[in-house]
């Protein structure tokens, strides 16, 4: 049994999911601390469902409204999104909003290293995110009906005055090194030249690769998108080739010929060439970012261990590397010259 009502949930389902078709069992997945997600498997096929918590949660988090907005619109393009079949927005129905979209079977890499495979396959995954990435942030947000999908102005402006925010809001200990930076980012934000749909988590492990093919199927985990700078998502992916390699993205001092992982230089080439840009700025302000934002979302996981919200037992541990996080933000402000 999961957590829902599984009769009002067959009674939607049948009245809004085209060619639904039960009887059906619902499976909650494990991990993913933010919005729980469950795999439906009936008579009709297999389907994902996704919620916002139960509960209190803090304002604009949790949107899966805006998540399956943008898989309606990406989906149509070819970009490699799950088919989306319904959002229900009353809270009434299953006690929060949730959407439906199609199961998408494949696999998921949830080490960076990418062991088991040669160094070539290496690569050639590698080159598939990069690819990826170049294509989302090369879609034509008018013409898919998502112009209005994120605020006009400087995007990390706006995301360093929310992650602060948010951070203030679910605050519980006192740590110098983030009031450093809620002072230092807000002072030093980049000029933003470009405007495209921002994955918000763009990582090895929130996407579906085809079964045996270099191919990505699905760009997973939408909830913190919006339109903004491209290169928070490119900042955030290269955060990997910063990180010790930890059996999730990671792969400092992994990169190279001799393992097929592309060093920094080489994904800064492809991306560039694939976006038509000229080249990156200074990544470590953005690296100090990320960090930060990634702070931010951790403590907000912390908030709900305390307030007894949390959807994940995996959510004790992440909040371990909270002061770690915070750690590692301010040496890479250092290096940009804080």
């Amino acid at each position: 049994m999961s957590d829902l009502d599984e009769v009002r949930l067959g009674d939607w389902l049948g009245a809004t999911v085209t060619g639904f078709e039960g009887p059906f069992t619902v499976e909650k997945f494990a991990g993913g601390q933010s919005n729980p997600t469950y795999r439906i498997d009936a008579a009709s096929g297999s389907y994902v469902l996704r919620r916002k918590p139960f509960g209190p949660i803090l304002p604009s988090a949790h949107a899966v409204e805006r998540e399956y907005q943008l898989i309606a619109a990406l989906h149509p393009t070819g970009f490699p999104v799950a088919r989306p079949y319904g959002l229900c927005e009353d809270a009434e129905v299953l006690g929060a909003p949730f959407y439906i979209m199609e199961m998408v079977e494949g696999r998921t890499l949830w080490d960076g290293s990418l062991p088991g495979m040669t160094a070539e396959q290496r690569t050639a995954h590698y080159e598939a995110i990069v690819d990826t990435l170049a294509a989302l942030h090369s879609i034509d947000v008018e013409a898919v009906g998502l112009g209005d999908y994120g605020k006009p102005g400087n995007y990390f402006e706006r995301q360093v005055a929310r992650w602060s925010k948010q951070y203030r809001m679910s605050q519980t200990d006192d740590l110098p090194e983030m009031e450093r930076l809620i002072e230092w980012l807000p002072r030093t934000v980049p000029e933003q030249t470009r405007t495209s749909i921002v994955h918000g988590d763009f990582r090895i492990d929130n996407m579906i690769f085809h079964p045996s093919e270099p191919r990505i199927l699905a760009v997973l985990d939408w909830e913190l998108s919006t339109l903004g700078d491209p290169l928070a998502d490119f900042s955030y992916f290269l955060m990997s080739w910063v990180t010790q390699p930890e059996g999730r993205s990671g792969v400092k001092g992994l990169t190279g010929q001799h393992t097929g992982i592309p060093t920094i230089e080489d994904v800064v080439v492809r991306y560039c060439a694939a976006t038509k840009r000229d080249g990156v700025p200074d990544l470590n302000w953005y690296f100090a970012y990320n960090l930060f934002r990634l702070a931010g979302i951790v403590q907000g996981i912390k908030k709900r261990i305390i307030d007894g919200n949390a959807s994940s037992a995996q959510a004790a541990a992440t909040v371990e590397r909270m002061p770690g996080l915070v750690a590692s933000a301010w040496h890479f402000a250092e290096e940009a010259g804080a």
